[in-house]
Protein backbone atom coordinates (compact mmCIF):
# COMPACT_ATOMS: atom_id res chain seq x y z
CA UNK A 1 0.00 0.00 0.00
CA UNK A 2 2.92 2.32 0.69
CA UNK A 3 3.86 2.33 -3.00
CA UNK A 4 0.26 2.93 -4.07
CA UNK A 5 -0.12 5.99 -1.82
CA UNK A 6 3.29 7.37 -2.86
CA UNK A 7 2.42 6.96 -6.56
CA UNK A 8 -1.04 8.50 -6.10
CA UNK A 9 0.44 11.44 -4.24
CA UNK A 10 3.01 11.96 -7.00
CA UNK A 11 0.36 11.67 -9.73
CA UNK A 12 -1.92 14.22 -8.04
CA UNK A 13 0.99 16.61 -7.45
CA UNK A 14 2.07 16.19 -11.08
CA UNK A 15 -1.44 16.92 -12.31
CA UNK A 16 -1.49 19.98 -10.07
CA UNK A 17 1.81 21.22 -11.47
CA UNK A 18 0.58 20.79 -15.05
CA UNK A 19 -2.85 22.36 -14.55
CA UNK A 20 -1.89 25.54 -12.68
CA UNK A 21 -5.47 25.74 -11.49
CA UNK A 22 -5.57 24.04 -8.10
CA UNK A 23 -7.54 21.02 -9.25
CA UNK A 24 -5.91 18.08 -7.45
CA UNK A 25 -3.89 19.38 -4.52
CA UNK A 26 -6.60 18.18 -2.12
CA UNK A 27 -6.25 14.60 -3.31
CA UNK A 28 -2.47 14.80 -3.07
CA UNK A 29 -2.87 15.81 0.60
CA UNK A 30 -5.30 12.94 1.16
CA UNK A 31 -2.86 10.47 -0.40
CA UNK A 32 -0.04 11.87 1.72
CA UNK A 33 -2.08 11.39 4.92
CA UNK A 34 -2.94 7.84 3.87
CA UNK A 35 0.76 7.19 3.21
CA UNK A 36 1.64 8.48 6.70
CA UNK A 37 -1.07 6.26 8.18
CA UNK A 38 0.41 3.27 6.35
CA UNK A 39 3.89 4.11 7.65
CA UNK A 40 2.50 4.05 11.20
CA UNK A 41 0.82 0.67 10.59
CA UNK A 42 -2.82 1.61 9.98
CA UNK A 43 -4.93 -1.05 8.23
CA UNK A 44 -5.81 -0.50 4.53
CA UNK A 45 -9.47 0.30 5.25
CA UNK A 46 -8.39 3.14 7.60
CA UNK A 47 -5.95 4.45 5.00
CA UNK A 48 -8.74 4.62 2.42
CA UNK A 49 -11.07 6.34 4.89
CA UNK A 50 -8.33 8.85 5.73
CA UNK A 51 -7.67 9.51 2.04
CA UNK A 52 -11.36 10.21 1.38
CA UNK A 53 -11.92 12.22 4.57
CA UNK A 54 -8.82 14.43 4.24
CA UNK A 55 -9.42 15.01 0.53
CA UNK A 56 -13.07 15.91 1.08
CA UNK A 57 -12.36 18.12 4.09
CA UNK A 58 -9.58 20.11 2.45
CA UNK A 59 -11.64 20.45 -0.72
CA UNK A 60 -14.71 21.65 1.21
CA UNK A 61 -12.70 24.12 3.29
CA UNK A 62 -10.56 25.69 0.60
CA UNK A 63 -12.17 25.30 -2.83
CA UNK A 64 -14.71 28.16 -2.48
CA UNK A 65 -11.95 30.50 -1.29
CA UNK A 66 -9.58 29.43 -4.04
CA UNK A 67 -12.25 29.82 -6.74
CA UNK A 68 -12.93 33.35 -5.55
CA UNK A 69 -9.33 34.44 -5.96
CA UNK A 70 -8.19 32.34 -8.91
CA UNK A 71 -11.17 32.40 -11.26
CA UNK A 72 -10.23 35.39 -13.41
CA UNK A 73 -12.09 34.33 -16.54
CA UNK A 74 -14.67 37.10 -16.36
CA UNK A 75 -13.47 40.62 -16.83
CA UNK A 76 -15.92 43.31 -15.79
CA UNK A 77 -15.85 46.48 -17.83
CA UNK A 78 -17.33 49.92 -17.46
CA UNK A 79 -19.56 49.09 -20.41
CA UNK A 80 -21.46 46.65 -18.17
CA UNK A 81 -23.05 49.58 -16.39
CA UNK A 82 -24.91 50.37 -19.64
CA UNK A 83 -27.15 47.34 -19.10
CA UNK A 84 -30.67 48.44 -18.25
CA UNK A 85 -30.01 52.11 -19.04
CA UNK A 86 -32.09 54.25 -21.37
CA UNK A 87 -30.67 55.55 -24.63
CA UNK A 88 -32.00 57.55 -27.58
CA UNK A 89 -31.93 56.20 -31.13
CA UNK A 90 -29.94 58.66 -33.26
CA UNK A 91 -30.88 56.93 -36.49
CA UNK A 92 -33.30 54.17 -37.43
CA UNK A 93 -32.23 50.84 -35.94
CA UNK A 94 -32.69 48.20 -38.64
CA UNK A 95 -31.08 44.78 -38.14
CA UNK A 96 -31.60 43.72 -41.77
CA UNK A 97 -29.81 46.80 -43.08
CA UNK A 98 -27.16 46.51 -40.36
CA UNK A 99 -27.79 50.12 -39.38
CA UNK A 100 -28.54 51.98 -36.21
CA UNK A 101 -26.89 54.01 -33.49
CA UNK A 102 -27.93 55.23 -30.10
CA UNK A 103 -26.71 57.94 -27.80
CA UNK A 104 -26.02 56.69 -24.29
CA UNK A 105 -24.42 58.75 -21.58
CA UNK A 106 -22.96 61.16 -24.13
CA UNK A 107 -21.44 58.40 -26.25
CA UNK A 108 -22.53 57.01 -29.61
CA UNK A 109 -22.92 53.24 -29.85
CA UNK A 110 -23.84 50.95 -32.73
CA UNK A 111 -27.15 49.32 -31.87
CA UNK A 112 -29.36 46.46 -32.95
CA UNK A 113 -32.92 45.63 -32.03
CA UNK A 114 -33.39 42.74 -29.58
CA UNK A 115 -36.55 41.50 -31.31
CA UNK A 116 -35.43 42.19 -34.89
CA UNK A 117 -37.97 44.97 -35.43
CA UNK A 118 -37.16 48.44 -36.70
CA UNK A 119 -36.87 51.22 -34.14
CA UNK A 120 -37.27 54.78 -35.45
CA UNK A 121 -34.77 57.58 -34.83
CA UNK A 122 -35.64 59.61 -31.72
CA UNK A 123 -37.21 56.65 -29.89
CA UNK A 124 -36.19 55.94 -26.32
CA UNK A 125 -34.74 52.47 -25.93
CA UNK A 126 -33.47 50.35 -23.07
CA UNK A 127 -30.20 48.41 -23.27
CA UNK A 128 -30.71 44.65 -22.81
CA UNK A 129 -27.21 43.35 -23.47
CA UNK A 130 -23.92 44.04 -25.18
CA UNK A 131 -22.62 41.89 -28.04
CA UNK A 132 -19.12 42.88 -29.05
CA UNK A 133 -19.30 46.65 -29.58
CA UNK A 134 -23.05 46.77 -30.25
CA UNK A 135 -25.82 47.48 -27.80
CA UNK A 136 -28.84 45.23 -28.13
CA UNK A 137 -31.85 47.38 -27.31
CA UNK A 138 -35.65 47.30 -26.99
CA UNK A 139 -38.07 50.18 -27.23
CA UNK A 140 -38.57 51.53 -23.72
CA UNK A 141 -42.00 50.63 -22.41
CA UNK A 142 -41.68 52.59 -19.15
CA UNK A 143 -44.24 55.35 -18.66
CA UNK A 144 -42.91 58.88 -19.14
CA UNK A 145 -43.30 59.78 -15.45
CA UNK A 146 -41.68 56.64 -14.04
CA UNK A 147 -38.48 56.69 -12.00
CA UNK A 148 -36.79 53.97 -14.06
CA UNK A 149 -33.02 53.54 -14.08
CA UNK A 150 -31.47 56.24 -16.24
Amino acid sequence: MRLIWAVLSAVFLGAEALSLGLVSIWFALGALCALLAEVFGAPPWLQIVLFIAVSAATLAMTRPLVKKFINGKTQATNADRALGMKAVAREDIDNLAGAGTVSLDGKIWSARSADGGTIPAGATVRVERIEGVKLIVRPDAAPAGSMAKQ
